[in-house]
């Protein structure tokens, strides 16, 4: 099997835009484990919480810190993933966390305008050499809340964030200004497709306003020059050995062995802040 990685022309694509939308990141096999795991993995359903939106509308999130030895670790430490990581971040990375976002048909709740930076900033991560790559498990468009993007808005730096609207988010008016001069993107995805996005690139979803579920995984990565200088709810540097692409296949149905990688906020976290997309 080829080794994947990103061309020359991608990694540029990423650096002005502060996103990449690679299609068919995982194949149909792939992306139909995916599904299958996450109805019927009873970790993910042990640890899962909700997230509100300004109307209450909610959606669903599971949210872990180290990759196991199951399915869900193996796709994050997947070589197609880790090894773009490393191209678009200029290094060794480690994983940050990976989060299970559910959005149910007519419930799944929006998230308003942020920056990943604007929350992690505060664990202690000095700069901004951090990513995340967004997975389509079903079909993501505009009616059931796809990822929307702000082109090139990473290149704004990290904007201050509040609560806003009920919501702990992006400063409206600085995201205004933006809107005004830079490219707003619907990320409109077929299953197993994904999103390699910044974090300093504002993003938001909509509500699933639609009859069908909108679900995805987000594995989010630090460079290990980047290791935070005090410990909080998500890891300091922690290597990682990366696992050739047909390892997902190969691990097939195991489902979460590790409970205590789990992550779950109380009601006045401040991690709840950024949780879902």
């Amino acid at each position: 099997m080829k080794e994947f990685r990103l061309s020359p022309e991608q990694v540029d694509n990423f650096l002005d835009d502060g996103f990449l939308i690679i299609p068919n990141l995982l194949d149909a096999e792939e992306t139909e484990l995916l599904l299958t795991a996450a109805s019927a993995d009873p970790m993910m359903k042990e640890n899962v919480f909700d997230v509100s939106d300004r109307k209450g509308q909610t959606s669903q999130m599971t949210l872990w810190n180290h990759p196991g030895e199951d399915l869900w670790g193996i796709v994050s430490r997947s070589n197609r993933i880790v090894a773009s990581m490393e191209q678009l971040l200029e290094g060794e990375v480690y994983h940050y966390h990976s989060k299970l976002i559910l959005k149910k048909p007519n419930e799944g709740g929006a998230w308003e305008w942020h920056q990943d930076y604007g929350y992690w900033y505060k664990n202690g991560c000095l700069f901004p050499d951090m990513a995340s790559c967004w997975i389509a498990m079903n079909k993501a468009d505009r009616e059931n809340g796809c990822l929307q993007v702000i082109r090139g808005s990473h290149k704004a730096g990290r904007i201050e964030h509040g609560v806003y609207s009920t919501q702990h988010c992006a400063d409206p008016e600085r995201v205004e200004q933006l809107l005004d001069r830079l490219d707003l993107i619907y990320c409109e995805l077929e299953p197993g497709s994904a999103v390699f996005f910044h974090c300093n690139t504002l993003h938001r979803s909509d509500a699933n306003i639609s009859e069908r579920n909108r679900w995805n995984l987000i594995c989010c990565y630090n460079a290990a020059r980047n290791d935070p200088y005090f410990p909080s709810h998500h890891p300091q540097y922690t290597p990682m050995k990366k696992v050739p692409d047909n390892a997902i296949k190969k691990m097939g149905l195991k489902l979460s062995g590790s409970p205590e990688s789990f992550y779950k906020p109380d009601e006045s976290s401040s991690a709840r802040a950024h949780t879902a997309k």
